[in-house]
């Protein structure tokens, strides 16, 4: 039986997460015809193209994007192993993370990973700062420890990311509203009067996008900066909310949800970090207490 080449673990895990053999080049320090061909390899290994063609980028196969969720962790795991070990006593650890975060995933994770934390290490104390764009300065400057959100092309190259949990948009209304009765079709739900929710202050998106093709459009009567806001004014109002499902899974109790009548892609939701902080004993630690929280989190879902 031929052994695996366990090298190729890491080059898989930067060629998914970069999703560009020349980005995974530069983060690898190999030039980018070495870095093909270590793709080429593991196509052959896996028995799929895992990135292909779409335009002028590559876009990741169903089964790169299965295999996305897990390698990561594969590698870091390993990683641990091959470390020097070190002794973490978190009953005696005086720390202060900074953890930067979009609206709603504070409120849905945050009681969960505070009484976790204050059980194991009562000496560590969690700053949450609101995630205002898409910006990686505060990771690379040492002002922020942790940051969750959606890789964007715009992420710095250098950063660690981590996947915690795959996301999509749903509907949201008061209970009793009209769309809580039958059917939510994309021509009801179109006519409804909508919530839009952009940092950027934007009234269009994927939503949209969908609706457009089926020949409608949806009035927007408000744009908000965060989830919350987003379903505070549908509890209270008839406005509609479309908001990630797991992101505000508590944020819409006592309320009606339901599956969009058209399809938007999926988010998977990540937690990202600065590669000077790998090996810290505490922060390895915070990083597998936040991805337990959101794997515990998706079990109740």
């Amino acid at each position: 039986m031929t052994k695996p080449d366990f090298n190729l673990l890491v080059t898989l895990d930067v060629l998914l997460a970069e999703g560009s053999v020349a980005r995974a080049a530069r983060r690898l320090r190999l030039s980018p015809s070495a870095m093909s061909r270590a793709l080429a390899r593991l196509r052959r290994t896996l028995g799929d193209p895992l990135l292909v063609r779409a335009g002028r980028g590559l876009v990741p196969t169903p089964r790169a994007l299965e295999l996305r969720e897990g390698v990561g962790q594969l590698v870091e795991d390993v990683e641990a192993v091959l470390r020097p070990a070190e002794q973490l006593d978190l009953k005696q650890l005086s720390r202060i993370f900074t953890l930067r975060t979009s609206e709603g995933f504070v409120e849905n994770f945050g009681p969960a990973l505070i009484a976790r934390i204050g059980k194991e290490a009562p000496g560590i104390r969690l700053r949450f700062v609101q995630k205002a764009d898409k910006d990686n300065a505060p990771l690379r400057d040492g002002s922020v420890d942790l940051e969750t959100g959606v890789v964007v092309e715009t992420t710095g190259p250098e950063l660690r990311a981590q996947s915690l949990f795959r996301d999509r948009f749903i509907g949201v209304v008061r209970k009793g509203h009209v769309l809580s009765r039958g059917k939510v079709t994309p021509a009801r739900f179109a006519a409804g009067r909508h919530i839009s929710v952009s940092r950027r202050g934007r009234d269009k998106g994927p939503i949209d996008d969908a609706l457009k093709v089926l020949g409608l459009e949806r009035e927007i009567v408000t744009i908000v900066g965060g989830f919350a806001t987003a379903l505070a004014l549908a509890r209270a109002s008839d406005l509609i909310a479309s908001v990630p499902e797991r992101h505000t899974g508590r944020l819409r109790a006592g309320m009606f949800s339901f599956p969009l009548p058209v399809a938007t892609p999926d988010l998977t939701v990540s937690m990202l970090w600065h590669p000077r902080l790998d090996a810290d004993p505490a922060h390895r630690w915070l990083r597998g207490c936040v991805r337990e929280i959101c794997v515990g989190e998706k079990r109740k879902a």
